[in-house]
């Protein structure tokens, strides 16, 4: 079943046809909101916000884009809106919990590392993430939609309505951050 049809369907409140949406598009979701938030659990929450979200406003999604452009927006909006609401601190100490959660999700089982190369990895993620959380919003948005979700600078200034050549200074103006970030994290630990 193709999206617009779906999409008619969810309009008119056909809740198969919803279910069927939140199949195909709910690991989508949960990556950007993960990316955003780094920590699984708000991600899953805000999600099924972004999903709600979706479902009351199905009517006002015009077809003039792509639906996951649509989709990627509502998703960076409800994440942003989450942070907003969490205070900073709570927010940095989540991501230890995301280390000890999923790290491992993503890592060469024990056996394929040499010792002492899984604290390496353990502490550069560490040192990545906390230079992301550092990052002004938008260039961390901007990073995050690029490297981790592979959008195009195209699609990442439909996503946050800016042009694509302020996609482009937001990720270079961010890599060079990131880089400086990472080198003081270092330099401090």
């Amino acid at each position: 079943m193709d999206d617009l049809h779906l999409i008619e369907r969810i309009s008119r409140k056909d809740e198969e046809a919803f279910r069927i949406f939140v199949e195909k598009y709910h690991q989508l979701v949960l990556n950007i909101c993960n990316n955003i938030l780094h920590n699984h659990d708000d991600a899953m929450d805000v999600s099924q916000e972004v999903f709600i979200k979706i479902y009351n406003s199905i009517d006002s999604f015009r077809a003039e884009s792509k639906i996951t452009t649509w989709i990627y927006r509502i998703a960076v909006n409800k994440s942003l809106n989450y942070l907003r609401s969490k205070k900073r601190q709570k927010w940095f100490s989540s991501i230890d919990i995301l280390f000890d959660n999923n790290s491992k999700k993503n890592e060469p089982q024990d056996s394929e590392l040499k010792p002492g190369e899984n604290i390496e990895l353990d502490e550069n993620k560490k040192a990545l993430y906390h230079a992301l959380a550092k990052l002004p919003q938008k260039q961390n948005i901007a990073i995050s939609l690029n490297s981790f979700e592979d959008l195009s600078y195209k699609e990442i200034s439909d996503i946050m309505n800016i042009s694509t050549s302020e996609v482009g200074v937001l990720i270079n103006r961010g890599k060079k951050k990131l880089q400086q970030l990472i080198i003081e994290y270092f330099k401090n630990n």
